[in-house]
């Protein structure tokens, strides 16, 4: 039962242009795509940008008990923009496909698993005759997944099933988004404005008449005192705002001292599995998340599940297979206010269906907190691992706690996942982290 696992990170429809992204933030893709050897299990095929390290490989399989030299691992020929990611040109090249039918063997494989559902994905399982091995491949195949990963397509989608958004609108011309972001200036509130295809939060800007307002879920606020000001800001950002007059833009409200939820499931043909339930962290952007979510009562809990429920709910009955992570806010209101959904694997599904599934086994999980953040600045990697052994914190698999280091991101630093049975012990992990790391940030 073999899976071709497919690392295609940093698609169009995940973070816009691709032409405009720096060669860092290239290489940060591939190595996320990296992130995707811990989804594999004996015999399977990967298809990454570019060879895992070594110590990487070792290192993940021997936590998820996978054999490495059981695993066929193809790389494409360089496309456009080199071999940091998986463009589509690098899935369409006949040799690759010729590598990847010789691997195969005699038999399509029996399920496909790719970061991001699009066009390329489809048309790779149509050339391997492997139509069936993809969820949802008759919807993928007609660009479906673009579809429910609009910020702009959620808003539509949200609101038909009744659940509840920020107040907004959606804008296709600067003078609707003029009216849109005054109307809401006016009734004495910010504004969050989105493009369509982003993620992270770097596809936001929030808008305020008014200093003072700190940044969440966006780099930056920009203060617009006057209706002139407004018109000479999107004049001035149309462009970017619309991926070259290409998008619509979300204009909503923006709920300062929120805090940023979600609900994941994995949709099927007979229904949707919960799957997580977690906390984003914003400095001011994504750079981690907690779950299961801590902050949230009871009630809340309830609310955000009736509301993701909705949600995918409409995307099964639309053709859409995969995994959701339906986003929210929790404002200091009590609100629960949705905000999009990620129609694909996320930051955090290794941590729902892989480290909090295989490495903490069932008897465990639902005892343990899991506290994921990036940015940790180390001399290597196999110093990292050696360093956290020395210091007695990395992953015990007797006691199913310890840090793990879930991905090596290329620019010096790593993401780390402490587990423990208390959101304060995880917090102290990483307090010490800081510590062991302090010299190299």
């Amino acid at each position: 039962m073999a899976t071709l696992i497919i690392g295609n990170s940093r698609t169009a429809e995940m973070v816009g242009d691709l032409a405009a992204l720096t060669p860092a933030q290239l290489r940060s893709g591939g190595c996320v795509a990296q992130r995707m050897l811990w989804f594999a299990r004996d015999g399977d095929l990967l298809v990454l940008p570019f060879a895992p390290a070594p110590e990487y490989l070792t290192y993940v399989t021997g936590l998820t008990g996978t054999d490495p030299a059981s695993l066929t691992i193809v790389v494409p020929p360089p496309g456009s923009l080199g071999a940091d990611i998986l463009t589509p040109d690098r899935l369409a090249d006949p040799g690759f496909r010729d590598q990847l039918r010789r691997a195969l063997g005699s038999r399509p494989p029996d399920e496909i698993l790719a970061i991001y559902k699009d066009l390329s994905v489809a048309g790779l399982a149509r050339a391997l005759a492997a139509e069936a091995a993809l969820p949802g491949y008759p919807f993928s195949a007609q660009a479906g997944d673009a579809l429910v990963n609009s910020k702009a397509g959620f808003r539509a989608l949200a609101a038909g099933a009744g659940v509840p958004i920020a107040p907004g609108t959606v804008v296709t011309r600067p003078e609707q988004a003029l009216e849109a972001v005054t109307d809401l200036f006016d009734q004495g509130h910010s504004v969050m404005v989105k493009l369509e295809f982003n993620g992270g939060g770097f596809g936001n800007e929030i808008l305020s008449r008014t200093a003072g307002v700190a940044p969440a879920g966006a780099p930056r606020v920009v203060v617009l005192p006057d209706r002139p000001a407004v018109l000479t800001y999107l004049e001035q950002r149309w462009e970017w705002l619309t991926a070259g007059r290409a998008d619509k833009l979300v204009v909503e409200r923006f709920f300062p001292g929120s805090t940023t939820v979600y609900a994941e499931y994995l949709i099927g043909d007979r229904g949707a599995r919960l799957i997580g339930l977690g906390e984003l962290l914003m400095e001011p952007v994504a750079i981690g998340a907690v779950l299961p979510a801590q902050t949230i009562d009871a009630r809340t809990r309830a609310t955000l599940l009736d509301g993701a429920q909705r949600l995918t709910d409409s995307l099964r009955v639309l053709g859409y297979r995969g995994v959701v992570s339906a986003d929210a806010i929790h404002t200091p209101d009590g609100q629960v206010l949705f905000t999009e959904t990620n129609c694909r694997l996320t930051g955090s599904t290794h941590v729902h269906l892989v480290l909090d599934g295989r490495v903490v086994d069932a008897d465990h999980r639902e005892k343990r907190v899991f506290l994921e953040r990036g940015g940790w600045a180390v001399p290597s990697f196999p110093a990292a691992v050696e360093r956290l052994a020395a210091a007695g914190l990395g992953y015990d698999p007797i006691s199913r706690t310890g840090v793990v280091i879930t991905s090596d991101d290329g620019d010096g630093t790593v993401d780390c996942c402490a587990i423990a049975d208390a959101l304060a012990t995880a917090e102290e992990m990483h307090h010490k982290l800081g510590g062991l790391f302090a010299g190299e940030r």
